[in-house]
């Protein structure tokens, strides 16, 4: 096994979800490699979210706010120059969720702080989250990235992004800003340069090698460029769509769903599906099951594809009248 790092100098969010696109597309099977990059007074969404709803867009913008989508799954995230995000990317057989997440852990608990999992994507340290993770596989290698919150304005934070209340109630929160913690709220000497070299030192720890510079001159550059533009269009960033006479929204267990539905002679023509689930490729399949569909709720429960949440989203279906 070969481990890598390397640390981005950028703070523009297309550019760093560019580059990580691509160190995951040419990942070797043999490889690990630790990304860490800050994005500047951004909110990232999930691969699947309306930015509309997730996000108070126009007051954002006005505010030289960044919005960017990436390629996983979950909800929506703020980050500033407070916040320090990661990626781990490892070819298939390289790919150990635990030992991944033990580094983040052990990283924190260089600071005295006791941080602990909660659940697969959250982690916490005394019962509120400071890190949110995501995931992404493809046929060869795969993806866990995350945040750490060490002196991000929540302020910020609770003003632009917009989570559902009932999102919130399945938290246990009324708000944003009272689920998450800064970590230098809790220890001062936590900055974003000591919390970079924390990590090192534990992914060294952890996976008992010293991980080398990963060589970014193997990176095509057009190529970067080209996806940049792409992480930075408004086509991927808003994906705009058309009217849609049915509009359906449910809190379900794995998150939410919104399903957008436009039918004409009896039959959806085109569907649209937003979620926070962790399972992007799953929506994407959703969304196409659902075109071409007969508009009762038995067709669209019965059109619902294989997967984890099929029952309960084929339940919900099954259950509405038109």
């Amino acid at each position: 096994m070969e481990c890598y790092f390397y640390v981005s100098k950028a703070t523009n969010p297309y550019r760093n979800l560019a580059l990580e696109e691509l160190l995951l597309r040419q990942c070797k099977p043999n490889q690990v490699l630790l990304y860490l990059w800050q994005n500047d007074n951004t909110v990232v969404i999930g691969r699947n979210q309306n930015a509309w709803r997730e996000c108070r867009l126009e007051a954002f913008v006005a505010q030289k706010g960044h919005l960017a989508r990436r390629m996983t799954g979950g909800g929506a995230v703020y980050h500033d120059l407070g916040n320090q995000n990661f990626s781990f990317i490892a070819g298939k057989a390289c790919y150990h969720l635990p030992r991944q997440t033990e580094v983040i852990l052990k990283a924190v608990r260089r600071f005295s702080l006791d941080a602990e999992q909660s659940g697969r994507n959250d982690l916490l340290v005394q019962g509120k989250k400071f890190s949110g993770n995501a995931y992404y596989k493809t046929e060869n290698a795969a993806l866990q990235h995350g945040t750490i919150l060490i002196s991000s304005d929540l302020s910020r934070l609770e003003g632009y992004l917009a989570p559902s209340p009932e999102k919130l109630r399945s938290k246990g929160v009324k708000s944003v800003r009272e689920r998450v913690i800064n970590l230098s709220e809790l220890n001062p000497e936590v900055t974003p340069v000591r919390m970079r070299a924390a990590l090192l030192q534990a992914f060294a720890e952890v996976y008992q090698s010293e991980p080398k510079p990963f060589p970014l001159e193997e990176i095509d550059g057009a190529l970067w460029e080209k996806l940049t533009k792409h992480y930075e269009s408004e086509e991927w960033r808003l994906n705009p769509v058309s009217d849609f006479q049915i509009q359906l929204q449910k809190r379900l267990s794995f998150g939410e769903l919104e399903v957008l539905l436009q039918v004409e002679s009896g039959v959806v023509k085109e569907a649209k599906v937003y979620s926070d689930a962790m399972d992007s490729n799953w929506v994407r399949s959703l969304e196409a099951a659902l075109e071409g569909t007969c508009l009762t709720p038995e067709r669209l429960a019965k059109a619902v594809p294989e997967g984890e949440w099929k029952k309960e989203t084929a339940q919900y279906l099954s259950s509405l009248s038109f």
